[in-house]
């Protein structure tokens, strides 16, 4: 992966605490794996920045290079990899998502 793309792709994990590397968009996901994130998401009422990696052949594989992870959805926390859908599914019904979100989004977790 050349730095030029690499810096692209710190620059927008470092701009937004929770990011969504996926197919489609928010409003339209072209995938059920990426509607399911997108779902698990509004569930822990997470402000996530979208990223519709069909629009961009070079970053959609930047991104499978950049995390070693050769599918979408991508789901990045505070600029690490939470996971795919599976993943992030299951942390979700462990109770392991939301928390994780909370303190990237600055909210406090009452217990």
């Amino acid at each position: 992966m050349d730095e030029t793309l690499r810096a692209r792709i710190q620059t927008l994990l470092d701009a937004h605490p929770v990011v969504l590397f996926m197919k489609g968009t928010k409003s339209f996901p072209q995938c059920g794996f990426s509607a399911t994130v997108i779902e698990v998401l509004k569930r822990v009422d997470a402000d996530f920045h979208a990223v519709n990696i069909l629009a961009d052949a070079e970053l959609r594989q930047g991104m499978k290079d950049y995390a070693n992870w050769p599918t979408f959805p991508q789901l990045y926390v505070q600029g690490r990899l939470v996971g795919g859908c599976d993943i992030v599914r299951d942390m979700y019904q462990a109770g392991e998502l939301r928390p994780i979100v909370d303190r990237a989004l600055g909210r406090t977790t009452e217990a």
